[in-house]
This record gives structure tokens, C-alpha cells and sequence, in this order.
């Protein structure tokens, strides 16, 4: 009985460690205070008032700099929360070594959303594998509205995507 028992009992630790392996990571937040704004959707924040961290925002995608509506897309980031107190809430950093993150202000206002609201951003589909289910929908139908509205970039004939603008090298 003891020799059955074993057996179990480390039948079942491996599918437990089997189980927590296929199980998402947990999300870590990270508070800090936002020092920088590089552009639409990367920042730079100090955190416990010494350690600076590059945060892309995730989920969305701004135009670049030297893009049509660059400028303002990062201007309406700075004007949100330059100077400001936010939690990064994160998974993962890409191969920048950035941190891929939701940006919360106030503890209620995703900022990476509002810049879709916006149309100062899209919905990065191509990386929403990455975000929740709520998020996803959230971000995407903030898009469609955004378009129908014909708000910020949207106003523009033919907004080109930043991936495609990043593509062709412009």
C-alpha cells in the first residue's frame, strides 16, 4: 500500500506542476511616477525614487514621431500623465528589455484606452493574445468608435498603421 501510495502521490505532483505551467502568469503592478514621455505609447517612470524603467503600453500601437498626428498622439500622453503617479500593471518585457504594460492613473483610468478614445492610437491586434478578454473587447470596440467618430487620426483619409509606416521604413 505504501508503494501504491508514493506512486499516487507523485502522479500527482507532476500534473499539479503540469497544471501551474499552463496557467497565465500573474500579473505584477508596479507603481511609479512617469519622468518621461518618448512617444505615443512608450514612457519612462522612476520607481521607489531612484530605478527608471521604459514602459510600452499594451495593446495599442501609436503612430511614430515623423508620422502624421506622432506629435499629438504624444503630446495628449504627456498632457495625461507626465509628472503623475501611475501603476504599471505587467507580464512580460520585450526584446527591448521594456516592460509591456497597462498603465493605470487614479486607479481607475487605463491610459493606454483613452488613447484609443482618442483616435490617437489603434488597438494592436497583432499582440492581443497578450492582454485579457476584457481588455481586448474594450480596446477594440474604443477603435470602432473612435472611426465612426473620425477623432484624431481617423479625420485623416488614409491613416496609415504605425506597423506599416515602421515597414516600409518611412
Amino acid at each position: 500500500m505504501s508503494r501504491e501510495r508514493t506512486l499516487m502521490t507523485n502522479i500527482i505532483a507532476i500534473l499539479l506542476s503540469a497544471l501551474l505551467l499552463c496557467l497565465p502568469a500573474r500579473a505584477a503592478e508596479l507603481p511609479g511616477k512617469v519622468i518621461g514621455v518618448t512617444d505615443g505609447d512608450t514612457v519612462k517612470i522612476l520607481i521607489a525614487g531612484h530605478k527608471q524603467e521604459r514602459i510600452r503600453l499594451a495593446g495599442i500601437d501609436a503612430p511614430e514621431r515623423r508620422q502624421p498626428y506622432g506629435q499629438k498622439s504624444r503630446q495628449h500622453l504627456s498632457n495625461m500623465i507626465f509628472g503623475r503617479q501611475v501603476v504599471v500593471v505587467w507580464k512580460k518585457r520585450d526584446r527591448y528589455k521594456r516592460i509591456i504594460g497597462k498603465i493605470v492613473l487614479d486607479e481607475k483610468t487605463d491610459v493606454g484606452l483613452e488613447q484609443i478614445k482618442a483616435g490617437l492610437a489603434w488597438h494592436y491586434k497583432a499582440y492581443q493574445k497578450d492582454q485579457s478578454g476584457d481588455d481586448r473587447q474594450t480596446y477594440a470596440d474604443a477603435e470602432l468608435r473612435a472611426r465612426d467618430k473620425r477623432a484624431g487620426l481617423w479625420s485623416d483619409a488614409n491613416p496609415v498603421a504605425p506597423w506599416a509606416w515602421r515597414r516600409n521604413g518611412k
